[in-house]
């Protein structure tokens, strides 16, 4: 029986209400296949932690986390403590640490959900962005002097390393040979002479190894017209960590709510633990209220399971996801009256259903 141990971060705001409903379907699919045993470990890490302590983790918060099979996360952020505090303190080092270098985010319209093109439904918008996690423009690498009549002068410093462009490159054109057999390689070498280059050359490399798939280059601003425009066009996705970002927000709002937005932090090599969680924040203008969408998070857990070798049960768990959402079972986020609770007691009971 597969044994899973589970680092669980609840987080901010609503990570506080989503996380809880997702490990909720996760012990309800557990006793339905009886396949895996499941261990979880709490870790209050979070802005409010870092209000109390001064930092967002304790020193040796890696090293507890290493010892996990997966880390299923809920939001990071409040107000009061910065934005690139709360990243740079806890999602970026443990991404970064771990080699989580492959975000992977479905992007999908599901039966029964209106999305925002008109005319567009469910067989139009099934986009797999795969996203580089770990350089690029987020690489931390810039800083801030003073410069005498400018002031303050920042430099921000993209760094793009060709083994890092070649991995995720290589596993975008991995997932497209299972799917559609087309990656859509966003860039912007027009304008940015040496990054952008160098990820195109290596990109038009690694496809020469996957003679199955059809790779196109778009800047990224047609890109970004074409997921409005044609993202029945679209396949497999991938792009630079910022580009990506983008990217997948814009393709949340077309799946019609960013509450619906799942996310795996993955190490495809396994050595290290990977991250799972949904990319809706940590909402603390509905936090508490009981209204929060728990359905990325419900998502992100069954890639989580998918990604531990319980292919069943992350399916079920989808499975039922769906019908709960073509039930028209939804928060107001998607324009229905279900609270958070209510959607978790309506996917856990459609779990027999979905057997």
């Amino acid at each position: 029986m597969n044994q899973l141990k589970i680092s669980v971060l609840a987080g901010d705001g609503i990570g506080q209400e989503v996380v809880p409903g997702a490990l909720s379907v996760l012990e309800a699919v557990r006793e339905l296949t009886g396949s895996f045993v499941l261990k979880t470990v709490d870790y209050p890490w979070s802005c409010e932690w870092y209000a109390h302590h001064g930092e967002m983790m304790p020193s040796d918060g890696l090293t507890r986390l290493e010892d996990s099979d997966a880390i299923l996360l809920g939001a990071v952020g409040f107000p009061g403590v910065p934005d690139h505090v709360s990243l740079r303190g806890l999602l970026i080092p443990i991404r970064q640490a771990f080699q989580q270098y492959a975000n992977v985010r479905p992007i999908q319209l599901w039966p029964g959900v209106t999305g925002a093109l008109v005319g567009k439904g469910p067989e139009d918008l099934d986009i797999l962005c795969i996203r580089e996690n770990t350089e690029g423009e987020y690489s931390g690498s810039g800083g801030v002097i003073e410069v005498a009549g400018l002031g303050r002068v920042a430099t921000q410093v993209s760094v793009f390393t060709e083994p890092g462009i070649e991995r995720i490159a290589r596993y975008a054109m991995e997932q497209a040979s299972r799917r559609g057999g087309m990656v859509a390689s966003a860039t912007k070498s027009n304008a940015l002479q040496y990054t952008a280059v160098l990820w195109d050359d290596v990109v038009l490399r690694v496809a020469r190894d996957f003679p199955e798939v059809t790779v196109t280059s778009y800047h990224v601003d047609a890109l970004a017209a074409r997921f409005v425009s044609a993202p029945e066009s679209l396949d497999v996705v991938v792009g630079s960590n910022l580009f990506g970002d983008i990217l997948t927000d814009l393709g949340a709002a077309l799946q019609g709510s960013l509450g619906l937005a799942a996310s795996a932090n993955l190490n495809p090599e396994r050595r290290f633990p990977s991250m799972f969680e949904p990319v809706h924040g940590s909402a603390p203008d509905i936090a508490g209220r009981g209204v929060a969408n728990p359905v990325g998070a419900i998502w992100s857990a069954a890639m989580m399971l998918d990604h531990l070798g319980e292919q069943e049960a992350a399916g079920l768990v989808t499975k039922s996801l769906r019908s709960t959402i073509g039930a028209g079972i939804r928060t107001p986020d998607m324009g229905g009256s279900a609270s958070t609770g209510d959607v978790v007691d309506a996917v856990v009971g459609g779990l027999v259903g979905a057997d």
